[in-house]
Order: structure tokens, then sequence, then C-alpha cells
């Protein structure tokens, strides 16, 4: 498991992209990895342990996330693992349609399967990427683009894992829709855990924005 304080502060300065260090792209791999983890389905016990006793503060004092990572570290202090796993399913989970769909084609095109699925799909081929097959969850689900971010960082391909395409796939899947998410789950009566990490979710993809964008500039 990663030293997550250490791993937000890596994050910010590795977004900074002038040059990268191993070192802070490992951790921006890992957060994409830990997001990818808790969105798929409830901790793990181990994950869960993990989180309770994880420090708070961040190396570099007042790091942005720093207080949303101790929003997330806070509320699993405070729930059982129980607790999580049943707002898990209660807020993403259930029989029929959940409460809160996790799937960029339903908060871009406003239904499932639809367009951005197939653009995704032809993006991930194009990558040499595809859904395994004991994966339900088609490939537009948090879970699922954070785990291909995870991939373009920390791969061994630099044909691939490199920060231009880090950039278009970011851009192209998951920029235009993951704070409406993050504000849907943040906005549920039922969310605790989950609110928690949805404004971590927000704040680490505004410094990757931020980051991608100073992209451009350069």
């Amino acid at each position: 498991m990663i030293d997550v304080p250490r791993a937000m502060s890596d994050a910010a300065d590795a977004l900074r992209f002038s040059p990268p260090d191993d070192r802070e792209e490992l951790a921006r791999a890992e957060l994409y990895g830990l997001l990818a983890s808790l969105y798929h389905a409830p901790p793990s016990y181990e994950l869960y342990e993990q989180l309770r006793v994880a420090v708070t503060e961040a190396p570099a004092p007042g790091a942005f996330l720093e207080s949303s990572w101790s929003e997330v570290v806070g509320a699993a202090r405070r729930l059982s693992l129980d607790d999580v796993s049943g707002e898990y399913v209660g807020l993403f989970g259930g029989v029929g349609k959940p409460e809160i769909l996790l799937y960029g084609s339903w908060f871009i095109a406003g239904r499932l399967n639809d367009r951005p699925l197939v653009e995704l799909r032809r993006d991930l081929a194009a990558l040499g990427l595809e859904r395994p097959p004991a994966v339900l969850e088609t490939e537009d689900h948090i879970a699922g683009l954070c785990e291909v971010m995870r991939y373009l960082i920390a791969g061994d391909d630099a044909g691939v894992s490199n920060l231009a395409v880090q950039q278009r796939f970011f851009n192209a899947h998951l920029r235009g829709w993951t704070e409406r998410l993050c504000d849907a789950i943040a906005a549920h009566p039922r969310a605790e855990f989950y609110r928690a990490l949805a404004g971590f979710t927000r704040d680490f993809l505004a410094v990757e924005t931020q980051g991608f964008d100073l992209l451009d500039s350069q």
C-alpha cells in the first residue's frame, strides 16, 4: 500500500511535469489505483485497515490534497467496514437502477452504453487495451477509467505510457464529467465515506487538470 500523504505531495509536484520524476509518477499512478479500487467495490479488510491508520499530514505543509485526504481517513475511522460496504451497495449497487451511476456515458449523454462508450472503446483499442471477460462493468465506469490512467502512467511501453497519451485520454474520457459525479455523490443524504472520497477525487482530478493544462503552455 502507498504512503498516501507522500503520494499526495509527490503527485502535486509531478503535475508540474518538468521533468517527470519516477517517484512522483509512481505516486500519481498509485492514487489512480486507490480510486479505482474504492469505486470498483467496497474496500477489502486490508485496504480499510490501511485507510484507518494512514497519516493525514502531507510532507509539504498546506498541500492541496491534505484536507480532503484527511476527510477520507476520518470517515474510515468513524465508520465500520460494514458501514462503508453497506454505503457502497446503497449508493452504487443493489437491485435495479443504482442511486448513483458511475458511468461516463450517463453523465455525458444521459444514457448508458451511448456514444461516449463507443468512442472510449475505440481509443482503448488503439492503445491495445480491452475489458477482461470477467469484468461486468462497461469500460466507462469511473474505476475502469482510473485504472487506465494508472496504466498510462506506470506502464512499461513508452509509446503508450507517456504524458501526451495521458493528457489525451484524461481530456477525452475523464475531464468532462467526473466533477458532476463527485457533486452527485457529495449531495446524496446517505453518503458519508463516499462523500469524503468524492471530495478527494474532485481535488485530485483538479490537480491533474491543472497539470495537463500546463503542458499546453510549455
